[in-house]
């Protein structure tokens, strides 16, 4: 399976463009680009106030003002502090930078810039991984609505952390197709004994969330349980995880798609080779209007 890019590219790419330019003393152009991301996700990359020596990127989650009673304002700060920057209206954190101060280097400024959506994220993963890491339990569980009809529910215990996506299948050719992925996912720890737990069930929610207030059922409703150990949680290897583990949901119906479409693309292979052998089969009339002569 082909893992999805964690960062985002058109950032990358447009970034990179106005940096290089700068560098090489280009003018600079006006930028003004709006474009969307994975779970509702909306960037815009602009110049502030016309001013053509920076640019601004700002970012706007629906969910991120539950992200915000996890951590995310701290760690947004600890990771772009130098370059946070007043908010731009509509949206819910805005970074900016100057052309004409780069560093020497900038593709790691590039990077982390990309990366702002994930920065986003990690806070709540962050925090429950600690938790789990000082050995404490009894830590309200974390609800984070990430799109309208879909959520991420993350509770911490002392040997391990637990994270569970529902999902809505929205085709029934979905839910077969998604039930085939997630027992490969369940049977990957026969493969590699360091691979977390992974549960599913569809329909019902799975047993940690029976308590849970707005839990959905429903034929076309999965849920996926991973359980992390600390091998996964410790800070030698949390980033890799967060990486990972925040864009499973969109991992997941990105494959599920691609599958469908190979599964198209063959059925018309398949066609037009039956129909290529009903050409062949076809009499020759000139054959047969002879044949009638006779």
């Amino acid at each position: 399976m082909i893992p999805l890019e964690q960062n985002n590219r058109a950032i990358i790419d447009l970034l990179e463009l106005k940096f290089t330019n700068a560098k090489e003393g280009g003018k600079a152009d006006i930028v003004d680009a709006r474009f969307a991301d994975f779970d509702g996700v909306l960037y815009h990359l602009s110049n502030p106030e016309s001013n053509r020596s920076k640019i601004r990127l700002s970012i706007s989650l629906k969910f991120f003002a539950e992200l915000q009673q996890h951590g995310a304002d701290a760690l947004i700060h600890r990771e772009y502090g130098p370059y946070l920057t007043t908010t731009e209206p509509g949206f819910d954190v805005s970074i900016q930078f100057d052309l004409s101060s780069l560093p020497a280097d900038h593709s790691g400024l590039i990077e982390k810039a990309a990366a702002l959506k994930r920065n986003c994220f990690a806070s709540v993963f962050e925090k429950y991984f600690e938790f789990q890491e000082a050995g404490q339990d009894g830590q309200k569980r974390a609800t984070i609505n990430y799109r309208e009809d879909e959520t991420m529910y993350i509770e911490a215990k002392p040997d391990r952390v637990t994270v569970i996506f529902s999902t809505i299948f929205k085709d029934p050719d979905d839910v077969i197709i998604g039930k085939v992925f997630l027992q490969e996912f369940r049977e990957g720890r026969k493969a590699s004994q360091t691979a977390p737990a992974v549960l599913y069930s569809l329909g019902d929610p799975p047993l940690e969330l029976r308590d849970q207030p707005g839990a959905r059922v429903g034929d076309n409703v999965g849920y996926i349980t991973f359980v992390l150990f600390p091998r996964h949680t410790n800070k030698k290897t949390r980033n890799n995880t967060i990486d990972l583990i925040h864009t499973f949901r969109d991992y997941l119906h990105y494959h599920i798609k691609c599958t469908k479409v190979y599964m198209h693309s063959r059925m018309r292979s398949k066609t037009s080779d039956f129909l290529k052998v009903l050409n062949r089969a076809k009499p020759d009339a000139k054959l047969i209007l002879q044949t009638s002569n006779v």
